[in-house]
C-alpha cells in the first residue's frame, strides 16, 4: 500500500493537514483505500497554490478603468467594418455546414429542480403544446438541419456525475428521438473538491467520500480532451464548434449566417465568436459584453456598476447593451490551444456556497445554515479575450432566447412558452397565415412548430399551412 502512504504524504506537504490526519487512521484498509482512490489524481500543486489565492488571500476582481461598450455586428445590418451582407455570410456559412465541419455541443450538467422537475434538465417537458423535452426539440432541430444541408452533425452532451447516466437512459429509452446513436457523445464534466472557506481544507461529504462540484462550464475544454470528444471532432474533421446550454429550447443548433460571419468576417479570427440580444432593461441579470482594454470580454451583471449598467449612448439608448445568452461558435483549433498552451489558461472563480460535510474533528454530520466552503469554476466565455479577433453578433430575443430556469415569472416555464408561441406567431405571418392577436398584440392561440418541419421562417413556405389561426386553438404545424 505504498500509493496510499504516498499519498497521505502529499496531503501533508500540501496543507491538507486534517485531511491526511483523518486518512491515516481510517480503518479498515478498504474505507482507507475508497478515500485515496479518490484523492490520489489531484494535483496538489496546483491545487495548494489555487487555494491560497482564491480562499485564504482572496481578493474581489475590480473592474477595469478602461471599460467601454463592445461592438457587434447589429440587427439593422451595421457592424465594426461598416454594414455587413447577411445573405453573404449566410452563403458562407452553410458551405461550412454541408461540408460537414460543423458539431453541436450542449451543456448539460443542470437538474430540473427549480422547475420542480426532479432529474435531467434536458428532460424537462418544455415544448408549448406537445411538452416536448429540451433534448427532442434539439435532437429534432439537428435532424432537420440534417436534411436541409445534407450533412452529419454530430452532438457532443456534457453532463455531470449527478445526471449522467439518467441522461443517457433518457436518450436509450427515446431511441435517441431519432437521431443515429452513434453521432450523440455523452461525457462527464470535471469536478473540484469543495474547500473549507476559513480553513482552506478539503472537506468530505460523509466519511469515505470527498465533497466535490462540477468545475463550471469553463471545464468543459478539458472535459472534451479527457473522454476523447476532441480528438472524435477531429477525426471526423468538425473545424466549428455550436455551443448552447440545455435551457434554452430556442437556441439555433446551426446558425449559418453566424458560422459565416465567425469563419470569414474581416474582423474575426474564427477562433471564439458570440451571440448577444439587447438587454431588457438596465438591471437584467446577463453578464455583458464590454471592450476591455482591447479585448472583448464578458462583465458579469452583478460586477458592472449601476451608473455603468445604466449610462445611455448617444441614440438614447442603454450603452452597455449587449446581454450574453450564451451561445458561440468555438472552433477546435481554439479548443486545443486552451488545453495544450499554459498562455491560455483559464482563471477559476470563486462561488462561496453552503455545502453539508463531515467534520473530521468530531466525527459527525454538519448541515451548514451560512456559506461555509468555496466552490471553485471556470467559465466557458472565459476563453473570449484569449482569441485573437473575438466578434459578437447579435440576434432577436424572441427567435433566440426562451429560457427556461424557473417555475414562474421571468426565465421561466411559462415565459418560454409564451415566446415559443410569439415565435411561430411571427413565422406564420411572414409567410402570409393570418394570426388572432388581441389589442396589445399578444397571440390568441397556442402555436408549436416542430424543428422537423422548419427551422427558421423560409423552410415553412413548403410546408401545407392554414391560411389563418383561429383564435382559442391549439395548432401544432
Amino acid at each position: 500500500m505504498q500509493y496510499v502512504n504516498d499519498t497521505i504524504e502529499r496531503l501533508a506537504q500540501s496543507g491538507q493537514h486534517q485531511l491526511a490526519d483523518y486518512v491515516t487512521k481510517v480503518t479498515p484498509d478498504s474505507a482507507k483505500e475508497m478515500i485515496i482512490d479518490q484523492i490520489k489524481n489531484i494535483d496538489f500543486d496546483s491545487l495548494a497554490i489555487m487555494i491560497d489565492k482564491y480562499v485564504l488571500n482572496f481578493e474581489d476582481s475590480k473592474i477595469p478603468s478602461s471599460i467601454e461598450p463592445a461592438k457587434y455586428y447589429s440587427l439593422d445590418g451595421k457592424g465594426p467594418t461598416g454594414e455587413w451582407d447577411g445573405a453573404k455570410y449566410k452563403a458562407l456559412g452553410e458551405e461550412i455546414i454541408r461540408a460537414s465541419k460543423v458539431a453541436c455541443f450542449t451543456v448539460a450538467g443542470g437538474q430540473g429542480s427549480r422547475l420542480g422537475y426532479e432529474g435531467p434538465k434536458g428532460c424537462f417537458p418544455t415544448s408549448c403544446v406537445q411538452n416536448k423535452p429540451l433534448f427532442e426539440i434539439f435532437a429534432h432541430s439537428i435532424i432537420g438541419s440534417q436534411k436541409k444541408y445534407n450533412a452529419i452533425i454530430p452532438w457532443y452532451i456534457m453532463t455531470s456525475p449527478l445526471n449522467h447516466d439518467a441522461t443517457v437512459q433518457f436518450f436509450g429509452e427515446h431511441d435517441y428521438f431519432g437521431l443515429d446513436s452513434n453521432n450523440v457523445k455523452f461525457f462527464q464534466q470535471g469536478v473540484m473538491p469543495s474547500i473549507d472557506a476559513k480553513s482552506g481544507q478539503i472537506l468530505l461529504s460523509d466519511p469515505v467520500h470527498v465533497a466535490t462540484n462540477p468545475d463550471g462550464h469553463g471545464g468543459a475544454y478539458q472535459a472534451l480532451l479527457v473522454s476523447g470528444a476532441l480528438s472524435d471532432m477531429q477525426h471526423r474533421g468538425i473545424e466549428h464548434m455550436s455551443y448552447f446550454q440545455v435551457d434554452n429550447p430556442h437556441a439555433m443548433v446551426v446558425d449559418p449566417t453566424f458560422i459565416g460571419l465567425h469563419a470569414h468576417a474581416p474582423d474575426s479570427s474564427g477562433e471564439f465568436s458570440s451571440k448577444i440580444v439587447a438587454k431588457s432593461s438596465w438591471d437584467e441579470k446577463v453578464g455583458v459584453f464590454c471592450n476591455v482594454d482591447g479585448r472583448t470580454e464578458i462583465i458579469e451583471y452583478s460586477d458592472l456598476s449601476e451608473d455603468l449598467a445604466k449610462q445611455l449612448n448617444s441614440e438614447n439608448r442603454l450603452a452597455f447593451n449587449a446581454g450574453s445568452i450564451a451561445i458561440h461558435i468555438i472552433s477546435t483549433r481554439f479548443i486545443n490551444k486552451i488545453v495544450s498552451d499554459p498562455d491560455y489558461a483559464l482563471p477559476f472563480h470563486r462561488a462561496n456556497k453552503k455545502v453539508s460535510h463531515f467534520d473530521l474533528s468530531t466525527g459527525l454530520g454538519v448541515i451548514p445554515e451560512e456559506n461555509n466552503a468555496v466552490k471553485l469554476e471556470k467559465f466557458v466565455f472565459d476563453g473570449i479575450p484569449l482569441a485573437s479577433n473575438s466578434i459578437i453578433v447579435e440576434t432577436d430575443r424572441v427567435e433566440e432566447f426562451a429560457p427556461v430556469k424557473n417555475q414562474t415569472g421571468a426565465d421561466s416555464i411559462e415565459s418560454s412558452r409564451l415566446i415559443q408561441t410569439e415565435r411561430a406567431a411571427r413565422w406564420l405571418e411572414a409567410v402570409g397565415v393570418s394570426i388572432p392577436r388581441d389589442q396589445d398584440g399578444n397571440v390568441e392561440a397556442t402555436i408549436e412548430i416542430s424543428p422537423l418541419s422548419a427551422t427558421c421562417v423560409e423552410d415553412l413556405k413548403s410546408c401545407d399551412l392554414p391560411a389563418s389561426i383561429e383564435s382559442g386553438t391549439t395548432v401544432i404545424i
